[in-house]
């Protein structure tokens, strides 16, 4: 086994758990090694600090998988996935869908599981989960028994690993649009053509946690994708739901996932540009006693923070114009870059603009099958308020 050498200290960040090992802290590599193999990591005093795969086409060139000098096997692999899944098993309480395993935060860095029903779709973000694919789909197989498992490698960060992207069958040929569970509420997922994964697990939790605003409602849904929030919150006996979102496809599969509900009558889907209609519908007069925002990511870099905040901004403030007295704004940010104090501010900013008193109700995160480790602040993303308008 080739050891990494470091040109340093054990990093602080390491210290407190971070798994990452970039290029520029590397002084050498004493042996011989292929991309992806597994290294020992020692610092400039020739202290142990971890076991991890290497690659050094990637900025970020050892993943750790442990801090133990363990033999890293099958059966080591074996026993991180069982573990994934027990876990799951014991805090989440519905396991039909959920996300198995969440790289870092499951020490299996760069790779995610995410279960459908009885298919599960993954994806394999860097070299050294790639070279052991096989292995893995085998063990996923054996302890998960899934009809299917999807493969979802179209994903731009696998060429910073030198790997193509990719996607397809990795287990049995099946519709990849299948049927599955959230909150007791049925779903349609596209595994092949879905964004990401093809459905988000994050906000299941968060979904479940609207029940007690939206009954008897009238709803503003921005984002809508494939329909989540309204869906929920119809059938949580909103009155009425408006959902919007800018893509055709999205809005297909909503309307789809609302008749798999026998919902379709309590739901009006709108396909247009969520800013240009939160403007239209402010200077119309229209008021909602509930708005969910819920967009995508603004910003995927710190570079473009600031353009980001501008956006949430306005978002925000549109929405709580359009509010009645006495309604909730439940918004959200799953942009990394945003912190939660940094997402509470720019909100607060929106409703000093828009002459609205607001107050916290709840302060959320993503859903549990999603940990967050501590020393590691990007397994930490979504940000999700809810607030009493007056």
């Amino acid at each position: 086994m080739a050891t990494v050498m470091l040109n340093r200290k054990i990093p602080d960040r390491v210290v407190q758990g971070h798994p990452w090992i970039y290029r520029t802290e590397i002084d050498r590599v004493e042996g011989e090694y292929m991309p992806g193999d597994i290294v020992d990591v020692r610092d400039k005093n020739n202290r142990f600090v971890g076991r991890g795969y290497i690659n050094l086409k990637s900025m970020i060139s050892v993943r750790l998988l442990t801090r133990k000098e363990e033999k890293i096997d099958e059966e080591f692999f074996r026993k991180r996935i069982q573990d994934a899944w027990e876990y799951r098993k014991r805090v989440m309480d519905d396991v039909n869908s959920c996300r198995i395993v969440y790289g870092e935060s499951d020490f299996l860095p760069a790779l995610i599981v995410d279960k459908f029903g009885d298919y599960l779709v993954t994806q394999f973000l860097s070299l050294g989960m790639d070279v052991r694919k096989k292995m893995i789909v085998n063990l996923l197989d054996e302890i998960i028994k899934p009809a299917g498992i999807f493969e979802r490698d179209d994903v731009h960060v696998r060429e910073i690993e030198g790997l193509k992207q990719e996607k397809g069958y990795l287990k049995g040929q099946f519709d990849p649009v299948q049927e599955f569970t959230e909150n007791g509420i049925k779903f349609y997922v596209d595994m092949e053509n879905g964004q990401k994964t093809g459905y988000f697990l994050d906000q299941k939790e968060n979904r479940a946690s609207i029940s007690k605003y939206v009954k008897g409602a009238q709803v503003l849904d921005c984002f809508c994708h494939t329909g989540s929030f309204a869906i929920h919150a119809a059938y949580y006996g909103a009155k009425d739901v408006t959902a919007v979102d800018i893509s055709d496809d999205a809005i297909s599969m909503a309307e789809k996932n609302a008749r798999l509900n026998s919902l379709q009558g309590r739901i009006s889907f709108v396909c247009a540009n969520v800013f240009d209609l939160l403007r239209q519908y402010v200077s119309e007069g229209k008021a909602y006693d509930v708005v969910i925002l819920d967009p995508p990511a603004f910003t995927k870099s710190k570079s473009t923070v600031p353009s980001a905040l501008k956006g949430y901004k306005e978002i925000n403030l549109r929405a709580l114009k359009l509010l009645n007295p006495g309604g909730f704004l439940i918004t959200a940010s799953c942009s990394q870059h945003v912190s939660p104090e940094l997402f509470k501010e720019v909100v607060l900013d929106a409703a000093i603009d828009a002459k609205r008193d607001i107050r916290i109700v709840e302060e959320r995160s993503q859903a549990k099958d999603h940990p967050i480790l501590p020393g590691a602040p990007e397994t930490r993303y979504l940000k999700f308020l809810v607030l009493h308008v007056l």
